[in-house]
């Protein structure tokens, strides 16, 4: 009995094992090019040994060139900006409108509700040029606005509020009234300080998702001043040439804010997916 428990347990490891390697190979290799001079990238790519995956003479010209001649940190500060300004908005208006779906009733909540779920299960694509015709109508095509405002009403953000506060007993709202306390002093006082865990949820998901945005932001924006992460990185290649190397280096430096913010939040994260009714 114990033996066969071992052989199941190690057996299970060997196949995470050999999964894994699918996805950490390629990783390895990405670093290791980007760490290489971009004139002998493909020195060692065939046959694989190990100096395909450990450079011999690693250097950062690679980081340097795209950080002082292609201005990729204009970029990431674009990036960086527009997450901050979604996620700031977003955990206010999403919050409040959870707020509201869970605590008040009034007369078509319930469609309000479904269609708030409609909305973060529809494909992005499908909106793209309704969405652009209304942008260009307001005269915001071109600006970090055009950015920033349709991510700030996201459904799935105000299904997490709804949700955890929807566990928040009522009695304590019902105390604070009779303490005069008003409803926005209730929603600001009492119930966002206990919401941190969904807060934190919303904070990673809305951060992902605009630093990974590549599609909007080539349609709303033109100008290079407002270029972000995943558009200069998409910059690099053409159906002409592509410039490996900075490809490689851009990726691995716009990788690490998500993979830094993750780390640092992971076990908010979890916590807060577990407690809105969202894990599996």
């Amino acid at each position: 009995m114990k033996s066969g428990r071992v052989w199941k347990t190690t057996s299970l490891f060997i196949v995470l094992a050999i999964v894994s390697l699918f996805f950490i190979v390629p990783l390895v290799w990405i670093v290791a090019s980007a760490l290489r001079p971009a004139g002998s990238l493909y020195q060692y790519a065939n046959p694989l040994t190990w100096r395909t995956f450990i450079p011999s003479k690693p250097t950062l010209e690679n980081f340097v060139h795209i950080f002082s001649k292609l201005n990729f940190g204009r970029a990431i500060a674009n990036s960086l900006f527009v997450s901050l300004v979604t996620i700031l908005l977003t955990v206010f208006v999403s919050s409040m409108a959870g707020f509201s779906l869970a605590k008040f009733s009034f007369r078509g909540k319930n469609l309000v509700f479904a269609i708030v779920l409609i909305t973060f299960m529809v494909p992005f694509e499908s909106i793209v040029i309704p969405l652009y015709i209304l942008v260009k109508q307001l005269k915001i095509d071109n600006t970090y606005w055009a950015l920033i405002l349709p991510g700030v009403a996201n459904g799935l953000a105000i299904f997490l509020f709804r949700q955890f506060f929807s566990e928040v007993p009522s009695e304590i709202m019902e105390a604070a009234r009779i303490d005069g306390a008003s409803w926005f002093r209730i929603y600001w006082r009492i119930l966002l300080p206990l919401s941190m865990p969904a807060i934190v949820t919303v904070i990673v998901m809305v951060f992902m998702f605009q630093w990974n945005s590549l599609f909007w932001p080539l349609v709303a924006t033109h100008s290079s001043r407002f270029e972000v992460v995943q558009v200069a990185i998409a910059s690099h290649r053409s159906t002409e040439n592509t410039s490996w190397a900075n490809l490689f280096s851009s990726a691995i430096a716009g990788s690490l804010p998500p993979v830094i913010l993750f780390l640092f939040l992971q076990k908010y994260f979890v916590r807060g997916i577990s407690g809105t009714g969202l894990k599996g």
